[in-house]
């Protein structure tokens, strides 16, 4: 079986950082003492498929604030092959077009997937979840740099990408993927939901909206709400209280504002008395290849690691 990977684009997904991450993975994940895996902010699940892969925990808890988002995890990890169905139409049509009639179908699915959305039961699986989740994987690999957006109407908004080729049907992973899956919880809920789940066996990643380092590096929101600075304090805090109050092993990460302001201790402040290293990352939004450069990331957590902390 191949290994899982993320089967969307996300904005801020860890795949490139593993190697790096994994150095400050807790010890007590790497002797089979943790037996359970947390992830409040899923996106696109890069960490949890590396450790579902690698380390033997007996359960996950998933969950993010897109609804959509959770609607096609549920679909990969419970009907993947209704849904390879739905990706194996997008991909051959797709692959049929030129450019400019690639554009016309991006356009329509795109607006039937905003009128579709006050149609959509989310507490309840059922049949129209399918060819939503394959809808949302379609937008993801053909949209502008794999950005998921909502405006203020909480409609996709993000145009198309105009790309050679396009991974739409990626039978092999989808397949890994969903047996990844099995043995994870997928809720769409907010991050604080989380609490009762955790206990001192518990692994827990924390992958928010990162705070902007400069005026332009931000986007509107992929929930179509934002996350500012009351909201990271807010996370802080529920940070704190589980470390306090259950004794889990904790993981956040989030951008370094020294990458632009050295005087700008943010993160010092909010997460004072844990442990914050840095990690090196590429800039993965920017229109412009050459303005990808490396930059650090702050990685911070409740126990000793291994990895350097400054």
């Amino acid at each position: 079986m191949k290994t899982a990977k993320p089967f969307i684009k996300w904005v801020g997904g860890k795949s490139r950082l593993l190697d790096q991450l994994e150095v400050f993975f807790p010890r007590e994940l790497k002797n089979g003492r943790i037996k359970q895996y947390v992830e409040p902010f899923l996106g696109g699940g890069a960490l949890f498929f590396a450790i579902s892969e690698k380390y033997k925990i007996k359960n996950a808890c998933l969950s993010d604030m897109n609804k959509d988002l959770i609607l096609t995890y549920i679909i990969v990890q419970q009907k993947p092959e209704f849904l390879l169905d739905y990706l194996k139409q997008f991909q051959d049509e797709y692959d049929s077009m030129d450019q400019e009639k690639r554009t016309v179908l991006f356009l329509s699915v795109r607006e039937h997937f905003n009128k579709q959305r006050f149609e959509i039961n989310y507490r309840k699986i059922s049949e129209n979840w399918i060819p939503r989740a394959a809808q949302f994987i379609f937008l993801n690999k053909t949209c502008f740099n794999g950005l998921f957006r909502l405006n203020s109407k909480k409609e996709f908004n993000v145009p198309h990408g105009r790309h050679k080729t396009a991974a739409i049907f990626d039978e092999e992973n989808v397949l890994a993927a969903s047996t990844a899956l099995q043995n994870a919880v997928i809720t769409p809920s907010k991050y604080a939901d989380c609490y009762n789940k955790v206990d001192q066996d518990t692994f827990v990643y924390f992958d928010p909206p990162y705070r902007p380092i400069t005026q332009t590096s931000s986007f509107t929101s992929y929930t179509g709400n934002d996350f500012c600075d009351k909201q990271q304090i807010e996370l802080a805090e529920f940070y704190s209280k589980l470390d306090r109050e259950k004794g889990a092993k904790l993981m956040l990460s989030n951008s370094d504002p020294s990458n632009n302001n050295p005087n700008d201790h943010f993160f010092e402040k909010a997460y004072s008395g844990y442990n914050i290293s840095k990690v090196f990352a590429g800039r993965a939004v920017n229109c412009k290849g050459g303005k990808r450069g490396k930059i650090n990331e702050l990685l911070i957590t409740n126990y000793e690691t291994y990895g350097k902390t400054i």
